[in-house]
């Protein structure tokens, strides 16, 4: 497959970034804006099932998956990224690797997964349904999709702003309405969702509003799809 110039930006802009995200990964998993992702997945995906982890970063996230007994192979753009996650990998260990590889080409046989995990990462693609195509053909029938999609709160979106201004930007500002429906047309069955919202907000505030509103009102949204 050919790289694109948004790919080969997505990639420059994570391998130089890669030491300030590893610097604050384990915080957000453990206590921050990513602490009810692995228990959100493990609500639904059986332990020991065989995991890929789209877009790992430094491993952290799939460290903690292998920990609750999964099968985990994390796969991300970043050479450097890739780098930092064989810290969580020793001679000893089974069922916990690592490589750099690309969304839209991955280097797996079809169905070769019982579950994938992609946080944060699909918004990383100049065309979304290009890599959800890509997703589901490397999961199994049946299998689940845990996928989460910045939500209109988050500040990251520092990385399209440039877009105003006519500029070439690597990220799609893709809302999680937007890629609920973009799952649904392409025949996945939505099972869960979990709202993340920033420190501040609590379920009084939200408890009864509409699903639109309360994904408005996300940091993140989580989606459990299942094939």
């Amino acid at each position: 497959m050919t790289t694109t110039k948004w790919q080969s930006d997505a990639k420059q802009k994570w391998d130089d970034r890669a030491t300030f995200w590893h610097a604050k990964s384990k915080e957000m998993w453990d206590n921050g804006s990513r602490k009810s992702i692995v228990p959100f997945f493990k609500k639904h995906v059986p332990k020991q099932a065989k995991v890929l982890d789209l877009g790992c970063g430094d491993g952290y996230g799939s460290y903690r998956l292998w920990k609750e007994d999964y099968d985990v192979t994390g796969v991300d753009l970043s050479e450097e990224m890739v780098k930092l996650c064989q810290q969580h990998v020793t001679d000893d260990m089974n069922h916990l690797q690592f490589l750099q590889a690309d969304m839209l080409s991955l280097p797996f046989q079809n169905e070769s997964f019982n579950a994938l995990m992609a946080i944060n990462a699909i918004e990383w693609t100049e065309v979304p349904n290009k890599a959800l195509h890509e997703l589901l053909r490397v999961v199994e029938p049946g299998g689940y999709l845990c996928v989460a999609i910045l939500g209109p709160t988050a500040a990251p979106r520092i990385n399209s702003y440039d877009r105003l201004y006519g500029k070439d930007v690597i990220m799609n500002t893709m809302m999680p309405w937007e890629f609920k429906q973009l799952g649904e047309e392409q025949g996945l069955s939505l099972i869960d969702t979990h709202y993340v919202y920033k420190q501040g907000v609590s379920m009084q505030h939200v408890g009864s509003l509409s699903d639109e509103l309360k994904q408005s009102l996300t940091f993140m949204t989580l989606f459990m799809f299942k094939k």
